[in-house]
């Protein structure tokens, strides 16, 4: 089955590179070249991942993803983004926003192929399993991809969920940063330690929320991370 890809940029000579190749490995891809429809459509196609650039007309791409992590329709869809700006607080706060992953330009098409299908392979591995675990009234769903508290769900990502289930499925059992690479984007060389510590924090920022949750994911500072439960 073909994977659907929504591509949001507005420079037609990276449509055209990232359609020509994407199409050649056997992605299905649709275009907009600004950011209102974009965002229009990904909620209305729910696309497999989206592409997205930070300066598009009528909306910038920081604001569209804050849109899909907040709607309930697009929460969990995985988003590049496809962007000029290099400097490190524009990734940090991509990933702070619930990106996935952060792709600047110029890129080839190889590497942006091969982020592609591992942006894919790791929502795959969070649904090849069909368990469920329960913290209290906090519930970590395998089979629907969920995290919910007293049957609401959660605003977890699909990155962000399979980083809770990891934690949560072993208790008091301490990750480095080395492990959590590994484990969730299996070695990937193009993210960062400091990656991970972002979605730590948005993990943290969605459980403290949650009454009685304030301190289930601890710091053990220079080594890793732990959920800890009872705490």
């Amino acid at each position: 089955m073909k994977r659907n890809i929504l591509l949001i940029e507005d420079d037609p000579d990276i449509q055209q590179l990232v359609l020509y190749n994407l199409r050649r490995e056997g992605f299905a891809v649709e275009t907009i070249s600004e950011g209102p429809g974009g965002l229009r459509a990904a909620k209305t196609k729910r696309p497999d991942l989206i592409l997205l650039d930070t300066m598009l007309p009528g909306m910038a791409g920081n604001e569209i993803c804050r849109k899909l992590r907040a709607d309930a329709l697009t929460e969990t869809i995985p988003v590049i983004f496809l962007t000029a700006r290099t400097e490190e607080i524009d990734k940090m706060i991509a990933f702070e926003l619930g990106a996935d992953d952060y792709v600047t330009k110029p890129f080839s098409p190889r590497e942006l192929i091969a982020r592609i299908r591992a942006v894919l392979r790791r929502i795959e591995r969070s649904t090849s399993r069909e368990d469920a675990l329960s913290f209290g009234d906090l519930r970590v769903d395998y089979e629907k991809r969920q995290v919910s508290f007293q049957g609401r769900p959660l605003p977890f990502s699909a990155l962000e969920f399979h980083l809770f289930h990891l934690l949560s499925s072993s208790q008091n059992r301490v990750f480095t940063r080395d492990e959590l690479l590994d484990r969730i984007w299996k070695g990937e060389s193009f993210v960062s330690p400091r990656t991970i510590d972002v979605h730590i924090r948005r993990l943290r920022a969605k459980i403290e929320q949650v009454p009685g949750f304030p301190r289930c994911i601890k710091t053990l500072r220079g080594i890793g991370y732990k959920f800890e439960w009872p705490f």
